[in-house]
């Protein structure tokens, strides 16, 4: 059988390629959703322990915002290197390294004793995490045909979701730890942190870098996936011509949008998880534990929603205009966050995360038909394009975040980002070989 004549045709088309597509799923997803969730919770815990680190430490609300960005700042400067060697060594090899290197220094923010110990463990926490999002991306490309990417990246963005959900509570669980003389919150990012460490062997033995290196799979269902991968290719080539160097891509219009966008929603993103603590704990005399459950409300509500969205889309097919929507929600959410106390704060920024985490699942695969799946490792991803300024411009409104009765002052101006975002949605075009669909 010509495998990749059915190529275009999608897995159903091909029984051996159906098989194959869901053994990579069966194989590989649980295992990625599980690595993104330790991953986020490594990445936004010290939002629950703000108070503690200031009472302990003396690391106050400028010092915070200026540690939250120093991990961007670190990520962002070694994410490209970072998927430059996933190419050059292979996806297990780096992945793992990714994982053992950000769970160690994870697990040394136990050990802080002050301000300097802050700032140098976040950005060693940046260097150390840098690659991992993108790394799982193009792994992707390399294992799964276009028609069932946006699919898996939906599962495995829904990790972010379960990990705010799980992490509130579980902090509020950790922080509950009194014991060898310990503050419960060393012991929180002790415990997360050797999870990371733990789960990183598990990577090394389960995962394979590309299809004809795993045992798990038929001879032929090894050649039928990558023929079909490769057939792909072979069309976005003649679609769009011989592959764009990376500064071609950084001029081109339709990749600045797509940085844009992405920057809008992480924007908002970011500024809700690291402050609706703060939120939480306004709202009344709550316990850790109180204060962990609530947390866990909002992301419950947009998982739903992330599905919801994503088959209304399926269905529909106008991917543009469902993002544009979703934006649209995650700013009038915001928006009315600013306008009240903080219940209605709260319930506002429920409102929000329907909207930006539905964008947010719905916005990869249109980047990810546009571009040449060959190079989406090393240059011409959005979220190291335009994703991790918008994190450090979330941190510096951090400062005024004590004395505020909202989230900070400089929310009432995301809105509006998110609201210019969804209008570029009309803008863009997805990949021709997509609209054809």
């Amino acid at each position: 059988m010509n495998h990749a004549s059915n190529a275009g045709a999608g897995p159903a088309a091909d029984p051996t390629l159906q098989s194959a597509v869901a053994k990579v799923k069966r194989h590989i997803l649980p295992l990625f959703v599980v690595m993104f969730i330790v991953n986020y919770i490594d990445r936004v815990n010290i939002g629950f322990v703000r108070s503690q680190m200031e009472s302990d430490l003396g690391i106050g609300a400028a010092a915070f915002g200026f540690g939250a960005g120093l991990f961007f700042i670190a990520y962002a400067i070694f994410e490209v290197p970072s998927n430059l060697l996933l190419q050059r060594i292979g996806a297990r090899a780096c992945l793992t390294r990714i994982m053992i290197s950000w769970g160690l220094v994870a697990t040394a923010m136990a050990f802080i004793q002050n301000e300097t110990h802050f700032y140098i463990l976040r950005f060693l926490l940046g260097v150390a995490e840098a690659g991992f999002f993108p790394g799982v991306i193009y792994y992707f490309t390399l294992w799964l045909p276009g028609a069932e990417r946006g699919k898996a990246i939906a599962i495995f963005l829904s990790g972010s979701a379960l990990a705010s959900v799980i992490s509130g509570p579980l902090a509020g669980l950790l922080l509950q730890i009194d014991a060898f003389g310990w503050q419960s919150w060393r012991w929180m990012f002790f415990i997360e942190g050797m999870a990371s460490v733990l789960l990183c062997g598990f990577v090394w033995f389960w995962l394979d870098s590309r299809p004809h290196d795993a045992k798990w799979l038929e001879p032929a269902e090894q050649d039928a996936l990558v023929a079909a991968i490769d057939e792909e290719q072979r069309a976005r080539e003649a679609a769009t011509g011989s592959k764009p160097s990376i500064w071609a891509l950084l001029k081109d219009l339709q990749i600045l949008l797509f940085c844009l966008i992405f920057f809008c929603v992480q924007l908002t993103i970011y500024a809700a998880t690291f402050w609706l603590p703060s939120i939480i704990k306004r709202m009344g005399e709550l316990s850790s534990v109180e204060v962990g459950l609530f947390n866990s409300i909002p992301w419950l509500i947009s998982i739903v929603a992330m599905y919801a969205f994503a088959r209304l889309a399926s269905r529909w097919r106008f991917q543009q205009a469902w993002v544009a929507t979703a934006l649209l929600i995650a700013a009038l959410g915001m928006f009315a966050s600013t306008t009240g106390g903080p219940v209605f704060a709260f319930v506002s920024v429920c409102f929000a995360a329907i909207g930006f985490k539905a964008a947010s699942s719905l916005f990869w695969p249109i980047p990810q038909g546009y571009l040449d799946a060959r190079i989406a490792a090393g240059g011409d991803r959005p979220d190291q394009l335009g994703g991790q300024p918008r994190r450090l411009r979330r941190t510096d409104h951090l400062r005024s975040a004590r004395t505020a009765h909202r989230l900070d002052p400089g929310r009432p101006l995301r809105p509006g980002r998110d609201l210019g975002a969804g209008g570029h949605r009309g803008v863009l075009r997805p990949h021709p070989a997509r609209s054809q669909r």
